[in-house]
């Protein structure tokens, strides 16, 4: 089952939706570990371009899903009206925290009119370049986004974790398993 139905979600955004959980988490270790290398460190270059190339694949994904939830059913959220709002607004910060640490990303490295190389395959070309301070700005933009996205897909977490312990809920196992979504 690849597609989502109003009993579960499918496949590709069980995969899309892991997928991206896991590239955030790991440019976060990534990103934070790179801030402290030093200059002659092995690791000076490579890491960045690593987060770089993982987060222009990020963007690539997030926007396929975005693409991909407006376009199909989604499955009806369990809890009260007040829950069901809360998961609303949280899964709406999620996104947009998320687009503006890519969207950060992108304006600190293109700050110097070099486009981006993402894993030597091809080049995003650098758009916005030249706006006063761009790289510092965006720099702390995206640093403190980061930490608010880790600090949302946690809370995001212990969300489902509630559902599925206290209140016995399928919530976190329709996000395991497409069994929910064939029940159509």
């Amino acid at each position: 089952m690849w597609a989502n139905s109003r009993t579960g979600w499918g496949g590709i955004s069980i995969g899309v939706h892991w997928l991206s959980a896991l590239a955030v988490f790991g440019l976060f270790a990534l990103g934070w570990w790179m801030t402290g290398l030093g200059y002659y460190d092995a690791w000076y270059k490579i890491a960045p371009w690593w987060h770089k190339s993982i987060g222009i694949v990020l963007l690539g994904l997030s926007l396929f899903r975005v693409v991909w939830r407006l376009s199909h059913a989604t499955p009806e959220a369990h809890g009260s009206a007040y829950e069901r709002a809360a998961a609303h607004l949280g899964h709406g910060l999620i996104y947009l925290t998320l687009f503006v640490v890519m969207i950060s990303g992108y304006l600190i490295s293109t700050a110097e009119g070099e486009g981006i190389d993402v894993f030597g395959l091809f080049r995003v070309p650098a758009l916005v370049t030249g706006l006063p301070h761009q790289a510092v700005v965006a720099g702390d933009v995206h640093w403190y986004a980061a930490w608010a996205l880790v600090v949302l897909s946690v809370g995001h977490g212990l969300a489902a974790l509630k559902h599925h312990v206290v209140d016995r809920t399928d919530t976190l196992t329709r996000m395991l398993s497409t069994r929910a979504a064939r029940r159509r």
